[in-house]
């Protein structure tokens, strides 16, 4: 090959090489931080949702984006392992799942790397955003704001059982948002005019503790507060409510399809789905600080007539007329 025409191969072969690999990343990796348990099988219903958004901003598992998953099993304290954990396996972005603790545990573990969090009940309050508007930092997300459904569920109860003096709060100590609820439902109480009792609902030992502690307290109603580790004792609460004949009210509809009283808030399916939409323009660019923390529109009363018959009640019309599913 004559040397002039090697020099024009090779200045053209210059002039149209592919960019270099390090200036774009082809395969995106989504962390997920999640507080509960590994299922059993492949089936979850959080991270379909989520992929599912992701999905629709053209991020597809195994195409161009895989995922890193890390379960804490509702141990609070591994959190923050777990977090670094995914930190150092340098995602592109972490949906915090499980509320609140989570959402702390992967702040803490970096200010660079994008934050989607889910279900987390006071953003602003927590530290977690600067505003819901402008959440400003590496954090955005989704609030299911327990701390204002808290005490949205106490008038409830009260309502329902407005004779009662004394109104316990199932609440677990090891969630961040623990303060924020607590401070909420005092308010609520005082206005009622009916003494609060706080329990501590950690660990499977405490909630039974707590509920045997309900006659002694004269605790004539109970609200259960939305949880990670509450509700993946679900079948163990409604067990002892309905045992104690205390008249409870949850923030999960599944409580009272499974024989609870009374349940109000919000459908915590949705905000999956929106956390993998959040993630995936945040791979395609869009910075956490610009994408404002969204809150719920909608709220889903629903009442157990079975249940409110064993226990000797009869619901107000005015539940009945707001409820939006009734389970007779």
């Amino acid at each position: 090959m004559r040397r002039r025409e090697l020099m024009l191969m090779l200045s053209g072969g210059m002039l149209y090489a592919p960019a270099p690999r390090a200036q774009q990343k082809a395969m995106r990796v989504v962390g997920y931080l999640n507080i509960s348990q590994a299922p059993s099988s492949p089936v979850d219903l959080s991270h379909d949702l989520v992929h599912e958004g992701l999905s629709e901003t053209g991020y597809f598992e195994g195409q161009n984006m895989t995922s890193e998953y890390r379960w804490a099993g509702f141990h609070y304290d591994r959190l923050p392992a777990l977090a670094a954990d995914l930190v150092s396996r340098k995602v592109d972005v972490i949906v915090a799942l499980g509320g609140t603790p989570t959402a702390i545990a992967a702040k803490n573990a970096s200010s660079t790397i994008p934050i989607v969090f889910v279900n987390v009940g006071d953003p602003v309050g927590v530290g977690l955003a600067a505003s819901l508007a402008r959440p400003g930092g590496n954090l955005t997300g989704f609030s299911n704001v327990a701390t204002e459904l808290t005490a949205k569920q106490l008038e409830l109860l009260s309502e329902l059982v407005p004779q009662v003096g004394v109104i316990a709060l199932l609440v677990n100590p090891n969630n961040a948002n623990a303060e924020g609820v607590i401070r909420y439902a005092q308010e609520a109480a005082h206005a009622r005019r009916v003494r609060l009792a706080i329990q501590k609902g950690g660990t499977e030992a405490e909630i039974d503790a707590a509920f045997a502690s309900l006659g002694q307290l004269h605790a004539g109603g109970l609200v259960v507060v939305d949880d990670g580790f509450i509700s993946s004792r679900l079948q163990q609460v409604v067990t002892l409510a309905g045992r104690h004949g205390v008249p409870a009210v949850f923030a999960r509809s599944p409580f009272v399809s499974a024989g609870g009283l009374i349940s109000y808030g919000i459908d915590d399916t949705a905000p999956y789905r929106e956390a993998g939409i959040y993630a995936g323009r945040i791979l395609k660019g869009a910075k956490p600080a610009d994408l404002p923390v969204q809150q719920p529109t909608t709220f889903e009363l629903v009442v157990n007539l079975y249940t409110a018959k064993t226990l000797g009640l009869t619901v107000p019309p005015s539940i009945l007329a707001r409820a939006d599913e009734v389970i007779e």
